[in-house]
């Protein structure tokens, strides 16, 4: 996005594609962050962690979840993130087991609602093909795919096991306690080194792959049921 604005401001970028794909960062920032915040709090709850629901973090108000810098980033460098939730391991019958399931509602959370898009763009692909190439059906289509696109980059990006991402969560669940408690001690250290990573671009090669490698699945999943339908 950031290197969009700067085209854009050289008179070389698309206005109205910009604007929509700020449009779609917005949504995402106000409605799917949250969700994906609130997802990590039911499955807790629902796990045994009472303490979730004094925390004002069973809710899907985007006030009780954003994080305004990492919505800031997000909005620039296609990365971001909201307050993370905390969670008490000590309430699950398995802690690590029950952390990891945890990581994994959030990834799941953006994963449902690319799917959701995805249905609403097919729809209007298979169902709906006149206003799908009309001037507003064309904003539309472009829309429903940034934000399929960015869930899916979402969901791929906190898979990356390296913390505090829900990736590392989940890496943990199969990691002797040893190495966890010694890769906490330095989490500091591995956010700064994900960070660098990330601006240096040593990760854009393997993220690219999974990210289309996700898509693939989306698309194919939304798909189906409409190609069914108009045979």
């Amino acid at each position: 996005m950031f290197s969009e604005l700067i085209a854009l401001f050289r008179g070389s970028g698309d206005f109205f594609s910009i604007v929509i794909h700020i449009l779609a960062i917005l949504m995402i920032i106000f409605l799917v962050l949250p969700f994906h915040e609130w997802a990590h709090a039911w499955v807790a709850s629902l796990l045994g962690d009472t303490s979730i629901k004094y925390r004002g973090r069973l809710s899907l108000n985007p006030l009780s979840h954003i994080d305004y810098m990492g919505a800031l980033c997000l909005l620039l460098f296609g990365f971001g993130w909201a307050k993370p939730v905390p969670v008490d391991d000590r309430n699950f019958k398995n802690p690590k087991v029950g952390m990891a399931i945890v990581a994994l509602a959030g990834p799941a959370a953006n994963i449902v609602a690319g799917i959701v898009g995805g249905l609403v763009f097919f729809a209007l692909v298979y169902l709906a093909p006149g206003f799908a190439v009309t001037t507003v059906g064309s904003y539309v289509m472009m829309f429903l795919q940034y934000y399929v696109v960015i869930n899916c980059s979402l969901a791929v990006f906190n898979l990356i096991p390296i913390p505090p991402l829900d990736g590392s969560k989940i890496l943990f669940a199969v990691l002797p306690d040893r190495w966890v408690y010694k890769i906490y001690q330095y989490q500091q250290a591995f956010s700064m080194i994900l960070i660098v990573l990330l601006f240096i671009g040593v990760l854009d090669i393997p993220l690219s792959i999974l990210q289309s490698g996700l898509m693939g699945f989306v698309n194919f999943i939304c798909a189906l049921p409409f190609k069914l339908i108009v045979g």
